[in-house]
């Protein structure tokens, strides 16, 4: 096996799938609990208006030609009608209730992603979250549309088969029974579990081609500036083969699987004429075994998509484990806190040690840390020394796990999250702007903040007269990333942005990064020049010589120690 195969089937025996994760996604469908049950009704009432529909027509065409009791138009026509528009309905009722309840899963899946300790601080790769939040939701729509209605619907086609053909022969129904036993359960069950490793192998395949395409677009500066063209296509298409072999694979289950579970179809009808012919079996009246007839024929086309449901059921498996992952194994768990934020911004670090898995290295081990309020600190250290960590403690998108965090006098872990972060402004190395007008941009700090407002802020941060200068000023659009300005420009708006909100404490982490020297003391001398009476925390790697400091600390071993200022 190749080593790529190897990894993939090693990732595939780690995340283990199976019907927890499948009744994680059902139970967050409560909410449309009615709808999709009202759609499975549906969708029983049209398929046994058809199973009606198919042996009355297939009786009458047989009283016609052979003589005997013919079935009347009306309940032929009642029957054809029902089909129709139950039909019809099913599938408008069906589809909403489905399209509702992935929305319900991806608005879900954005609020675990949202409040996870990942969720800002770049623990997940962009291409795996596109690939579930796109490819796996969707693949979701299948359990009910692929498996549960059409489980169900074979669930009553099994009795209304056997129990029609009973009365005419009882060794005819064992026979029909069986076979649709076996081409609608039996065939499903082993096509699942033969697809389950390759459908979970399949699925992350899938996200790794997503992720290297992606990198491959976001990363073409710098691919063209090293020559590296050649060597980054040749690791999209070697993903692609490898999606293109495990799609290959799973589509000759799917057709060995199909084929078997028609053979049972054909198997059935086989033995209906043979029952009518009188060969093997009692002979049967010619005009009810056409009607058994096509009666069969109606049922085991009904439940003909479910081997191949089967088949994938799999990777529907592999894509709701891989949903309700999101959050749960990002690191520990943020404490729920309940009461509001407190009017006092000091901020107190009490022995707080903190790690973000059990098997990764501590962070902090015993941190002590005061910053009282109105003053403006600096924590300083090398990357990868906990400067980011020390903000997502602040921020609750993670908690210590041990020691306390004090806010104003309360500790941190006892105040509500939402509470805690109006107080605090973030202004981070990776402040992203949305591919948006400037005004949205701003809005997204303050919803309801006038024009003026927008203005003022714009000002404040001195990148007002360029906003002016642009033809539709504030409506203008900025593109992906802030690309139609330049970087300072960019990050100016992102500071104007973090003016805009009232909090009494700003957070600034690496906020200068990527800005050449002259650029990026102005935007610190103009940031410390605008946030007078806040309490600012920079976390950065050195200090620039324009910062107006009341102390500085520098992290190492896990711990704070005092430096000049």
């Amino acid at each position: 096996m190749p080593m790529s195969d190897r990894s993939l089937s090693g990732r595939a025996a780690e995340d283990r799938d199976g019907l927890a994760p499948v009744l994680r996604i059902m139970g967050l469908w409560k909410r449309r609990a009615p709808r999709l049950a009202a759609g499975a009704v549906l969708s029983l009432l049209a398929l046994l208006a058809g199973l009606v529909l198919m042996g009355g027509a297939g009786a009458r065409m047989a009283g016609l030609a052979f003589g005997g009791a013919v079935v009347g138009l009306v309940l032929l026509r009642a029957s054809g009608v029902a089909r129709v528009v139950l039909r019809y309905v099913e599938r408008l009722v069906t589809h909403d209730a489905m399209f509702r309840a992935l929305a319900d899963i991806r608005v879900w899946f954005f609020r675990r992603l949202a409040g996870g300790a990942a969720a800002g601080l770049g623990f997940r790769r962009a291409g795996d979250l596109l690939s579930r939040l796109v490819s796996d939701v969707e693949a979701l729509d299948g359990l009910y549309l692929r498996i549960m209605v059409p489980l169900a619907g074979a669930c009553l086609v099994l009795p209304f088969l056997v129990l029609t053909v009973l009365p005419v022969d009882p060794v005819l129904a064992v026979i029909v029974g069986g076979l649709f036993v076996v081409g609608a359960f039996v065939l499903p069950l082993a096509a699942a579990l033969m697809g389950r490793r390759e459908a979970a192998i399949l699925t992350h395949r899938l996200a790794d081609l997503r992720i290297g395409v992606l990198d491959l677009v976001t990363g073409l500066r710098e691919i063209r500036a090293f020559g590296a063209e050649g060597r980054m296509l040749a690791h999209a298409r070697a993903r692609d083969a490898a999606l293109l072999r495990g799609q290959a694979r799973q589509a000759r289950l799917l057709a060995v699987m199909g084929g078997v579970s028609y053979l049972c179809g054909q198997a059935a009808v086989l033995a209906v004429l043979a029952a009518i012919l009188g060969v093997g079996l009692g002979s049967i009246p010619a005009a009810r075994g056409v009607g058994l007839l096509f009666l069969v024929i109606a049922g085991f086309e009904s439940a003909g998509g479910l081997t191949r449901a089967g088949a994938l059921a799999g990777g529907i498996s592999r894509a709701a484990a891989r949903v309700v992952a999101v959050g749960e194994s990002d690191g520990p768990a943020v404490s729920v806190g309940t009461r509001p934020a407190p009017a006092g911004t000091d901020i107190r670090f009490e022995q707080v040690s903190f790690r973000w898995q059990a098997d990764r290295a501590a962070v902090f081990d015993g941190l002590n840390l005061e910053i009282r309020q109105g003053a403006r600190v600096a924590i300083l250290g090398p990357s990868g020394i906990g400067k980011s960590s020390l903000a997502a403690l602040l921020l609750k998108v993670a908690s210590p796990s041990s020691g306390r965090i004090m806010l104003g006098g309360e500790e941190l872990a006892t105040l509500e999250s939402g509470s805690v972060r109006q107080r605090m402004a973030w202004l981070s190395q990776a402040t992203h702007l949305f591919a948006d007008t400037i005004r949205a941009n701003l809005l997204l700090g303050r919803p309801d903040a006038t024009e003026a407002d927008l203005w003022t802020a714009l000002d404040r941060a001195q990148v007002g007269d360029v906003v002016r200068a642009l033809p539709e000023g504030l409506d203008a659009w900025l593109g992906e990333g802030g690309a139609s300005l330049s970087g300072g420009q960019g990050r100016r708006i992102a500071l104007a942005r973090t003016l805009l909100s009232d909090a009494p404490i700003l957070i600034l982490d690496e906020p200068a990064t990527g800005l050449d020297a002259e650029t990026e003391r102005e935007f610190l001398t103009t940031l410390y020049d605008v946030t007078a009476g806040r309490t600012v925390i920079l976390i950065a790697h050195r200090l620039v010589g324009v910062e107006k400091l009341d102390r500085v600390w520098r992290l190492s071993d896990g711990k704070a120690v005092a430096a000049a200022v």
